[in-house]
This record gives structure tokens, sequence and C-alpha cells, in this order.
């Protein structure tokens, strides 16, 4: 073989190597990278939106509720001074409301024995220094729940909770896909996408409107 057909065939296997790194890079960091980033937790309590939205007819904001000053009281526990508590419909540790086996296991495990709080695991969690106020949003804008939040209201159980090892914030704040392409607008909470919603609906981008 003469030389320059020897350094053709150097080049060309120079080039397929690279490839083949190239994909097996790319699919480290576009696949593996992201399953090892994350740890998976379950909720306390496999609670069931569906149930309670579609059996009962209860409204979000009954369980998510809103002080008297406007402020949002997040999630719900045991007891607080909202009608969203738990023991408004769960006060009887001995009666169920349904069939479902889950609401035993509940009664027996957080009614019973007088536990105060549950510790959810809050999959919409912002840093301290983003100030986002619900009653703004939901109240006075009217924007539903599922724009943020997805369908959570069809869900019969919780979404498995994905925390990021580094930030240790949820991976609903970061984003589903590596390459930040979004298929819902729930599918990130990044301050892009909270930028986007705004211009869509008319609202401001200063600054000071989402940070305090």
């Amino acid at each position: 073989m003469s030389e320059a057909k020897q350094a053709n065939a150097g080049g060309k296997g120079g080039w397929l190597f690279f490839l083949i790194g190239f994909v097996v890079l790319l699919a480290l960091g576009w696949y593996v990278f992201p399953m090892i980033l994350y740890s998976k937790k379950v909720q306390p309590v496999s609670f069931s939106h569906k149930l309670h939205i579609e059996g009962t007819g209860m409204e979000c904001t009954e369980c998510h509720a809103f002080r008297a000053d406007g402020t949002f009281m997040g999630v719900p526990n045991m007891t607080s001074e909202s009608d969203g508590a738990c023991l408004v419909c769960h006060d009887d540790p001995e009666s169920t409301q349904g069939e479902d086996p889950r609401e035993k296991e509940f009664l027996a495990e957080y009614v019973a024995t007088g536990k105060e709080r549950i510790d959810w695991l809050i999959y919409s969690k912002q840093p301290p220094c983003v100030f986002f106020p619900h009653s703004v949003h939901v109240i006075m804008k009217e924007i539903e729940c599922s724009r943020c939040h997805g369908e959570m209201a069809e869900r019969d159980e919780p979404p498995v909770y994905q925390q990021n090892y580094i930030t240790g914030y949820s991976r609903d704040i970061w984003g589903r896909r590596i390459s930040g392409h979004k298929k819902y607008p729930w599918d990130a909470m990044k301050m892009g996408d909270c930028g986007d919603c705004h211009e869509e609906q008319g609202g401001s981008n200063a600054c000071f409107v989402c940070h305090k």
C-alpha cells in the first residue's frame, strides 16, 4: 500500500473513533448523567388528587388555601389555621370516607397517633430569593393551577420526587430534559420560564417583581 493510501486509511480510522467517542459521550451526558444526578424519593402519604377532586368534588383551594390577608398557605397539614387541614375531614381514626386502603394507613399512622405534620416533599420549592405570590397569579390573573403544576388533578398517586444531589432542588424546577425543551408549560420552573409566561400574560419582567 502506498504512503498516500495508508495516510487516507489512517484518517478515516481517526474520524471513525472520533464519531464513536462523540456518540458515547453524548449518550452519557444526555441519558446517564441526569439519572445519577438525581435521587428519587416518594411522598410520605400516597395522596390521590383524583380521588379527592373527582370523588368528592373538592377544589384545589380547599386544601391549598389562602389566608385572610391573601397570602398562600402552601401544602396542607394535619392541623392549621386554614380549612384545608386534613383533620377537617379525617378526624376520626376509626372512620373511613371510602374503600381505599391508603386511607386506613393514613388514619393509623397520622390521625390515631396524633401527628400534627406531614413532611411533604415540595416539587415547586424555589430559592429563598424568589418571591412568588400565588394570590396574584391564581386570584387576580385567574391562572389555572395546572399551568405550573401540571395535571395533578388527574393523578391517583403523587409523582416520584427527584432531588438534585448538587443543588438540593427538585427536578421539576430545573426541568425534565437536559436540552431545556419543554413539552408542557409545567415541565420546568426556572427564571426563564417565569419570564416567558410574564411576556405571554403581559406582566413585568423587572427584577424587583420576583426578587425581593
